[in-house]
């Protein structure tokens, strides 16, 4: 399929969908695959991700992944107050990313086109780059003082895992790339080592624990991830944000994606997406095994998070989360640097789509 293919499946699924939806105000495309080639190939381990605009409050769970005209999309409710000021989504790192190019849908009320008319014009402009950098250092701040030691330790290691990663998002907004979620280590090596700062590139690898990861100990753990995973997708009822992720249909992404990453040599770069899935996977089971898979699931995950991120536990996680904020005044040196070097916004990345 190619990147074109995917894309009209997105937009028939809106067509077909979003006008009947409640509270329907509009859709776009979010994600890598709005940002490439229309002709390049759509790999089968990658989602297109549709954002639908709802006047409602609160929204209705995301839909997830659905298979459409034989593409995978991830279907996410946003409420609209979160788009209604354009001076806030400017600033938003993960929304003005969508509004650089025209990715618009469909748009009833014509904010959506207003939103990229004015943002776009100035999405590579210094200035904004360093508040829309910024936006993520405060996410990230304001998470990591939240950390909660009373919390069950997949929650622990999740809850400070994402914001540790966040590093990696300066890096790709600083550059005006898309903040990709799953691939953001593989993308922000890209331009770090395009800009001679591949020691920094080391460092956000050593805050997260993954530095000095082997291919066979992420392989070990990967296929041990792949059992976790059909169990959770066979037993999930209740309703979490990220359930349309642990499903068959989700399988190719999370589990052969991160399989295709180790076996080209980036199982470093596979280490993020597989501890994060893993702790979600923890989450389905705990809610809804028996007890035998929870224990055993349990295991798995502790298994994974001290091999290959040498987490052991709160005290570990509050040692790292330190360690991750006492990179940000280089972390600030090096975005400067990077949108100083006056990049297009989405220039094509050399690495190809794990």
């Amino acid at each position: 399929m190619l990147v074109a293919d995917a894309l009209a499946a997105g937009r028939s699924w809106v067509l077909a969908h979003g006008p009947t939806t409640p509270g329907f105000r509009g859709a776009f495309f979010s994600g890598s695959v709005a940002v490439r080639p229309a002709t390049a190939e759509h790999p089968p381990w990658s989602d297109v991700d549709v954002m639908v605009v709802l006047a409602v409050e609160p929204v209705p769970p995301k839909p997830g992944k659905i298979r459409h005209r034989g593409a995978l999309l991830d279907v996410t409710y946003l409420p609209w107050s979160l788009v209604a000021d354009v001076g806030t989504v400017a600033t938003s790192y993960h929304l003005a990313h969508c509004f650089a190019r025209d990715q618009v849908i469909l748009d009833p009320t014509g904010h959506l086109r207003l939103l990229h008319a004015t943002i776009a014009p100035s999405f590579a402009d210094p200035a904004a780059v360093r508040l829309r950098c910024e936006n993520i250092i405060t996410t990230l701040e304001s998470r990591l003082a939240a950390l909660d030691p009373s919390r069950t330790w997949h929650e622990q290691v999740a809850a400070w895992m994402f914001p540790a990663g966040l590093p990696a998002h300066v890096v790709l907004v600083a550059a005006c790339r898309n903040p990709t979620v799953r691939l953001r280590y593989l993308a922000a090596r890209e331009v770090l080592g395009a800009c001679d700062l591949d020691a920094l590139y080391e460092s956000l690898l050593a805050v997260l624990g993954c530095a000095a990861c082997r291919p066979e100990t992420v392989r070990r753990h990967l296929d041990r991830l792949a059992t976790v995973f059909d169990e959770a997708a066979a037993v999930a009822r209740t309703p979490f944000f990220f359930t349309g992720d642990i499903t068959a249909a989700a399988r190719p992404i999370a589990i052969d994606g991160s399989r295709r990453l180790v076996d080209g040599g980036d199982h470093r770069e596979a280490v993020f997406w597989i501890i994060a899935t893993f702790a979600r996977c923890l989450q389905i089971l705990t809610a809804d095994a028996p007890v035998s898979v929870r224990r055993s699931g349990a295991a798995a995950f502790r298994a994974a998070v001290e091999d290959l991120l040498g987490l052991r536990g709160p005290d570990d996680l509050r040692a790292r989360a330190d360690a991750v904020l006492a990179l940000l005044p280089e972390l600030r040196r090096a975005a400067a640097t990077i949108t100083a070097s006056g990049r297009e916004p989405d220039s094509r990345p050399r690495y190809s789509s794990p």
